[in-house]
């Protein structure tokens, strides 16, 4: 079996057999299974990193406004609950510091509803979500209402447990019906079971000649309602296929594959990794993270984060000779985070010109392309090899006198 073809055969059963793998949900907990197996059939040790999570499912929505039911779906997490109040909308930072939203029902649309909100806890949070959270825990709603920003996709905007206040998402359409009459009163019943449950990090690793270790992530987790075949069954593709590549061939480093969860919700696996690997960032020569490559539509991405010169000089003149695969600037919401951010030389793949589709049940199989793999997985390992060839310093960025 080619590399391309065991990256898709892994692509196929994440995102086709399996489908949505949410944390706590039995299909994240097969997908963990299925990696184990892989690990193991390739020769690596395998050692998991287990935390608490939990699963939630949502049983049903009804959002009524003037007699006229909406079309809504729970935010990720929400509890249940059954009530009617009036509306009062933000559509800017700066309308809702102004907003009385004390025992109403915020409608948060335009710049507040242009991608998903950060749950509060999560490990990266910026200064923006960090502010709404205060103002939603210090002048309590009665729930949220947020729009979908764009006309045909179908999101859950706010994702956190730890947030409890009633929360739905509602069309493009239906949020134009609750603007146009803002201040009505709306009714909203959700009805949705949340239990304790529990998901895990990965680990698979290859032993070297020398301590220092070189770090291959992806992550299995979707969001609730995508099987996740571009974020990221593909990501977990090349991250399989370069492990049974790499377990065949002489290498100098220790090589660790890290399978991810929680990325989506939190970065609970993230900070999990981090708790459990304590200062030991200081062993790791390099990270190649793979998160949303492969899609037909897209063209293939890599940026390079806390790196030196000399490392990134590498990265590119290797990323020349695939003319279909283009640098972008370096970007936090992803696996690597947690790894530059303590200072380690970071390269992610990822993929820009498809919107619209990832963390919507858009995200299929359909949209993969195989020979967008190969590329992604051709060029990954050939500067993988020539990383493994260098000592932990050479990549890191040099101390200004």
């Amino acid at each position: 079996m080619s590399t391309a073809d065991e990256a898709v055969r892994i692509t196929k059963y994440l995102s086709l057999e399996l489908g949505t793998r949410t944390i706590g949900s039995e299909n994240c907990k097969k997908a963990a299974r299925f990696i184990q197996q892989h690990f193991q059939d390739a020769g690596l040790s395998i050692h998991c990193q287990e935390f608490d999570c939990p699963d939630w499912v949502e049983e049903s929505v009804f959002v009524n406004l003037n007699g006229e039911t909406l079309e809504a779906y729970a935010n990720t997490f929400s509890p249940s609950s059954n009530f009617t109040a009036p509306t009062i909308s933000a559509g800017t930072q700066a309308e809702l510091e102004n907003a009385d939203i004390r025992g109403k029902v915020l409608v948060l649309y335009g710049s507040l509803a242009q991608s998903e909100l950060a749950a509060k806890a999560a490990i990266y949070v910026s200064p923006r979500d960090h502010r709404i959270h205060q103002i939603l825990e210090e002048r309590q709603p009665a729930g949220i209402v947020t729009i979908n920003p764009t006309l045909h996709g179908h999101w859950r905007l706010i994702e956190d447990f730890d947030l409890n206040i009633p929360s739905v998402t509602v069309s493009a359409a239906s949020g134009l019906k609750l603007l146009k009459q803002d201040g009505s009163p709306v009714s909203i019943s959700i009805a949705s079971r949340r239990s304790a449950s529990k998901s895990e990090n990965v680990i698979g690793t290859l032993t070297g000649s020398i301590p220092d270790k070189i770090v291959l992530c992806a992550h299995y987790d979707t969001k609730v309602d995508t099987p996740g075949a571009y974020d990221n069954a593909a990501g977990v593709g090349m991250l399989l296929a370069l492990a049974s590549q790499l377990a065949r061939i002489p290498h100098r480093h220790k090589f660790e594959f890290v399978a991810f969860s929680g990325e989506e919700i939190y970065g609970l696996g993230d900070m999990t990794y981090a708790r459990l690997s304590g200062s030991r960032f200081e062993e790791i020569t390099a990270v190649v993270n793979f998160d949303g490559v492969g899609p037909f539509t897209g063209s293939t991405s890599m940026a390079i984060f806390a790196a030196s010169q000399e490392f990134a000089q590498l990265a590119a003149e290797k990323a020349a000779r695939f003319p279909a695969i283009v640098p972008v600037d370096p970007w936090p919401a992803s696996d690597h985070y947690i790894f530059y951010s303590n200072g380690v030389p970071s390269i992610a793949f990822s993929s820009v010109g498809i919107r619209d589709i990832y963390h919507t049940p858009q995200d299929t199989y359909d949209w993969i392309s195989t020979q967008k793999l190969a590329e992604t997985f051709d060029l990954a390992l050939e500067i993988i090899l020539e990383m493994d060839g260098k000592d932990r310093s050479w990549g890191r960025q040099k101390e200004s006198s």
